[in-house]
């Protein structure tokens, strides 16, 4: 049971190597040419001014692997550091969260991280031209969906929405349009037999019946005014598309509303994409309608992670498995 009991390092922010890249070589063939090995495993003294291809490389990579990196950006922080902490632990290596040469090794893939994608007329179909901050008004719509076709694919390809434009400089994303996207990796599949949500990392990780790591995801895990519930808790079913039920005398005040409002579905709600339901009452793992603040913006005590990520846990869970929310 090492694997299950073995602390995974969550560093310090961890800046970039190529803060000296000019915009001329976030090209997608300079991100498929670039080597992971020219990562140094240590932290760089200087702070990343713009994204590294060879970093969109190596969380496209990770992604594969089964250790989400969160949003793919460019950039080395937090959620990388964590991600290769857990491709370590699934390796059995220690897991100190450097980019080593064993690592190194272990990650490679001939697959290019960066292919091409022709836009389809599903691509721009059912999005909304915006979405308002008011509760109050976002339950007058019928639906939150994406603002746009960079957004929609985006997230369909784990990918920061600016990452995606800069890849992508001179298209308009229309359809027929062809677009340079990540190349991440298929869904994981297993039985999840335990969930185990640790704050003090801000990560989640998903154990198989044996002990071994499936699966381990950057995640928002409460904050210091509403703190997730520590303990052991219980998956009480999966909600897909779920609305949402805002209520301030339960959950928290958003803005001026007093009201209890329903706000529909879509993967720009409050709870995006998909809701795992905890025993907890009110507690749950869920989507996100921006991913790029996964594990640095607070939550209101839920467990909140990338629709991507949220998606692909729920699959692999069934009611009445354990979750255990640590310090």
């Amino acid at each position: 049971m090492f694997m299950k009991n073995m602390t995974l390092v969550a560093t310090s922010l961890i800046s970039g190597l190529c803060g000296t890249a000019s915009a001329q070589e976030l090209r997608p063939d300079a991100v498929n040419r670039a080597s992971i090995a020219s990562i140094p495993s240590e932290r760089p003294s200087d702070a990343p001014t713009q994204p590294d291809p060879a970093i969109v490389h190596l969380q496209v990579l990770l992604d594969r692997a089964g250790s989400s990196p969160g949003v793919i950006d460019g950039y080395y922080g937090e959620n990388v550091a964590k991600a290769i902490a857990g491709f370590e632990a699934m390796q059995g290596l220690p897991a100190d969260g450097k980019l080593d040469p064993e690592v190194i090794g272990r990650l490679a893939d001939e697959r290019p991280p960066i292919q091409p994608y022709v836009i389809s007329e599903g691509d721009a179909k059912d999005l909304v031209d915006r979405i308002p901050e008011d509760y109050a008004e976002q339950a007058k719509m019928k639906h939150l969906g994406y603002t746009s076709v960079p957004e929609k694919l985006s997230e369909r390809f784990h990918m920061d929405i600016d990452l995606l434009k800069a890849l992508n400089s001179g298209s308009a994303f229309a359809v027929g349009d062809t677009i340079s996207v990540a190349a991440p990796g298929v869904a994981k599949e297993g039985t999840v037999k335990l969930i185990e949500a640790r704050k003090g990392a801000g990560q989640v990780l998903a154990f198989a019946d044996n002990g071994t790591l499936l699966a381990a995801y950057p995640a928002t895990i409460g904050s210091k005014e509403t703190p997730s519930p520590s303990g052991t808790h219980k998956v009480k079913g999966v909600a897909r598309m779920p609305t949402y039920t805002y209520n301030p005398e339960v959950n928290y005040q958003q803005g001026d509303n007093t009201e209890v409002l329903t706000l529909p579905s879509g993967p720009n709600g409050p709870v995006g994409t998909v809701w795992i339901d905890l025993s907890k009452p009110t507690y749950g793992i869920h989507g996100t309608p921006e991913p790029s603040r996964v594990d640095k913006d607070p939550s209101h005590g839920c467990i909140r992670l990338a629709n991507w990520d949220a998606e692909e846990l729920a699959a692999m869970v069934k009611r009445g498995i354990v979750v255990e929310i640590t310090e």
